[in-house]
């Protein structure tokens, strides 16, 4: 896995230019945020990690205006481009952080939503105890990460050119259910769809995927251009009406936070968490 520092450095250059490449990044948001209506109750404080320049973070706003829409993205240069979307009676407020240790209060977050970030993290299970950390008992978790159809064009590809190169794979819908339901998340729901994006030549597809970052995440990237001529005669069989497709698996997933009293599974043992207000309605009636 790619290390924090390499991320930020990477978005910090590509802030800039990122809105601009983001179709994909924007679709898979508009449709996640919908699923905010299956929620128990109003948020009044919202975290939403790896907001990016803070697309999500302007819908959540516009969704529930009376929420705070706190909004967490490793790179400062992100979360300058976010400041275009806040407005002053719908203010966002940027926090720089990490994913993978969040700055956060236990039980701080009324909901949590990530759109196409989880997959930054090089533990799915670590990151899925964070969110569970922040998130209040019966709280809303909402996210999209990529599954393992994404990129099969160039999985492909580079099969055939046999250069070093190579695409990641991604978990698949089970095991990252699975990693939700080991951390303590309950009624989870997911689904996925693929989405294919078509680009009128390679390096257009290139710049896009440099721009949103995913080129950081196939193995040999920096060389590509070197293999030019053999990826354009690899990827030949698959134009389609003289485009080059590259296809995305997006995995939505919807889960809440455990109820009061549920322990969570951790590498010491389990983890028994109640509130300072539980213990005190639980004191016997009649006892000074």
């Amino acid at each position: 896995m790619i290390n924090s520092h390499s991320i930020r450095d990477h978005f910090d250059r590509m802030a800039d230019q990122y809105d601009r490449h983001a179709a994909l990044e924007r679709e898979a948001g508009v449709r996640l945020l919908e699923r905010t209506g299956f929620r128990r109750f109003e948020p009044s404080r919202i975290f939403d990690l790896g907001c990016g320049t803070g697309e999500g973070s302007a819908g959540l706003k516009q969704t529930f205006r009376k929420a705070e829409v706190i909004s967490l993205d490793i790179s400062r240069a992100m979360l300058l481009q976010l400041r275009r979307k806040s407005r002053l009676r719908r203010a966002l407020k940027p926090v720089c952080g990490d994913m993978g240790a969040l700055p956060f209060a236990t039980r701080s977050a009324d909901l949590v939503f990530s759109n196409l970030a989880c997959f930054w993290s090089p533990d799915p299970v670590d990151l899925f105890a964070e969110v569970r950390r922040i998130l209040r008992p019966d709280g809303m978790f909402l996210f999209t990460t990529l599954g393992p159809a994404a990129l099969v064009q160039l999985h492909d590809a580079f099969a055939l050119i046999g250069e070093g190169m190579r695409a990641p794979f991604f978990p698949d819908l089970l095991e990252v259910g699975d990693a939700l339901a080991s951390v303590g998340f309950r009624e989870t729901v997911m689904d996925t769809e693929k989405i294919t994006l078509h680009y009128p030549s390679l390096d257009a597809l290139a710049e896009e995927l440099e721009a949103t970052g995913t080129a950081m995440l196939v193995e040999g990237w920096d060389c590509w251009e070197s293999v030019k001529d053999q990826l354009e005669l690899a990827f030949g069989p698959l134009l389609v009406q003289g485009k080059y497709p590259l296809t995305f698996e997006i995995i939505y997933g919807t889960a809440f936070g455990p109820p009061e009293g549920q322990p969570q599974q951790t590498p010491d043992g389990d983890l028994l968490t109640i509130s300072v207000d539980s213990l005190l309605k639980s004191r016997p009636i009649g006892y000074d």
